[in-house]
């Protein structure tokens, strides 16, 4: 039961970006694939990972992921950064292109926020905060989730 509520919650925040972001995004040459799509998101939230990383996260081969990455640079939505700790290592960062998405999908978890700050009780939305922070706290770490 639980489940299918935290699903359900999950779907509509989905289905508000994915709305948001075919109101601004229309298909023309140099548009984004699909799965460009998901990888630009694998690299969002894996948080300025190195190549093999990328690749070791999504289970392919550096080399395959050299050559997604390297579309994603042409496209403008991906640049290649020198790590600080090994200048042979490099970070993949996103440019405002990408995260420009990304905002329209914070604007939408915002309003679904607002919605519920109108309709819930300041205890009520406290109570629901903690239990929030407690999740996240089990979660902390990527790897736990997998």
């Amino acid at each position: 039961m639980l489940e299918n509520h935290f699903l359900h919650i999950s779907d509509h925040l989905r289905l508000m970006f994915y709305k948001r972001v075919f109101s601004v995004i229309r298909e023309r040459e140099g548009s984004l694939t699909a799965m460009e799509v998901f990888s630009l998101e694998v690299i969002y939230l894996l948080g300025k990972p190195t190549i093999s990383e990328f690749a070791d996260f999504i289970g392919i081969s550096r080399s395959a992921a050299s050559y997604k990455v390297s579309m994603l640079i042409q496209k403008g939505y991906v640049i290649k950064e020198a790590s600080e700790n090994d200048k042979r290592e490099f970070r993949l960062i996103l440019t405002e292109k990408y995260l420009g998405y990304i905002k329209l999908y914070e604007e939408g978890v915002k309003q679904y926020v607002l919605e519920g700050e109108k309709k819930y009780t300041p205890e009520q939305l406290k109570a629901f905060e903690q239990t929030l922070l407690n999740i996240e706290d089990d979660y902390k770490n990527i790897e736990n989730i997998l």
